[in-house]
């Protein structure tokens, strides 16, 4: 059989991380992989337990293993690790390099979406070599691309929907995927278009990296992303997603994609307990006000509606301050874990010209 027609069996190495911040690319997978069949998850604090069910509760049939060795022993023809963490600064745990060399030699391709390159590592390109496996730095392939902003997007027809975060590791990704499933289950055309690494490890057709491109470049690149899933799909609709946060002081995201991609529909997604930046303890977050009076200054509307990230509430807590929110804005505000996305997606539906 072919290789390329199968999706390769993978591994997912978050060893001590799974169950963190750090951990938003093994979570992405576990919850949905195109590209990859995800087999297991690399954590021994968590061997016994389901990734899916320690998640948000869904049991994927995705186990926890201790080691890498387990994992080879339990799941037969994995033929790929991928780096299942997001560190700040995208630097790769000095403790994950001897798991990634036993995984060359025992002949898997490794996929990094780390800014750290195991490409520019000599010793590990030559081991790679040596065993005929690939080492595939998802951010290195979008490093020279070099596409500049044309006004093209003018011409794209399609309704635009772009989530957007008021923090970064805060479930962007996860609720754009949400709209975009919603859309397809109300047989609508729509096209998906990821902006991370995480989105092209998932297998979406239409995926750039962009915190790996040149700033020059940025907005022509979205730009592109967008155009092209317009007049490739012919979608009714297309949505996409930021990265960072409007004014997140490390990882600044979503002034490019409001730019670039002139959405017709902003939803913004907060945590609203959370009071500091996730990773940065010392800055606080603005509040929602704030936010929602920054985004208005920019866009020159406010978001059509707002999602909340909730992992550290239950359900009545989350949908009681679903409820403040929506009251005191005036802006629909859901509970995507408890309640889904068809409210926005229905209302998003009616609205359109």
């Amino acid at each position: 059989m072919n290789r390329s027609s199968i999706r390769p069996r993978a591994i997912i190495l978050a060893q001590d991380r799974y169950d963190s911040f750090y951990g938003k690319t093994a979570h992405g997978l576990v919850k949905l992989s195109k590209r990859y069949e995800i087999a297991g998850v690399i954590d021994s604090t968590l061997t016994g337990r389901d990734a899916g069910e320690m998640l948000d509760g869904v049991h994927r049939n995705i186990p926890f293993f201790s080691s890498l060795a387990h994992a080879l022993k339990e799941t037969p023809n994995v033929g790929t690790l991928i780096i299942g963490v997001a560190n700040a600064g995208g630097r790769l745990p000095l403790d994950y390099y001897p798991t990634i060399r036993q995984a060359v030699t025992n002949e898997l391709d490794i996929v990094n979406g780390l800014h750290m390159f195991l490409s520019d590592d000599p010793e590990l390109v030559e081991l790679a070599r040596k065993f005929r496996v690939e080492l595939i730095d998802v951010r290195k392939i979008f490093n020279d691309l070099r596409i500049s902003f044309s006004g093209k997007i003018r011409e794209v027809t399609a309704k635009k929907v772009a989530v957007i975060g008021t923090d970064g590791i805060i479930g962007k990704r996860t609720t754009a995927i949400d709209v975009y499933d919603s859309f397809l289950a109300k047989k609508i055309k729509t096209s998906f278009v990821a902006m991370g690494q995480t989105g092209w490890m998932q297998g979406f057709e239409h995926a750039i990296v962009i915190d790996s491109i040149i700033l020059d470049f940025l907005t022509g690149a979205i730009e592109d992303a967008v155009w092209k899933a317009w007049k490739q799909d012919d979608p009714e609709f297309i949505v996409t997603h930021g990265e960072g946060a409007m004014l997140h002081p490390s990882d600044p995201g979503g002034f490019e994609l409001l730019a670039a991609a002139r959405p017709e529909y902003v939803i913004l997604q907060c945590a609203p307990e959370r009071k500091t930046y996730s990773l940065f303890p010392d800055f606080q977050m603005p509040t929602l006000d704030r936010e929602l009076k920054v985004i208005e200054a920019f866009y020159e509307k406010r978001p059509f509606a707002i999602t909340l990230y909730t992992k550290d509430m239950d359900r009545e807590q989350a949908l009681k301050k679903a409820s403040q929110i929506e009251s005191k804005h005036n802006i629909l505000t859901r509970v995507p874990l408890y309640q889904g996305v068809d409210d926005i997606v229905d209302k998003i539906v009616g609205s359109r010209q």
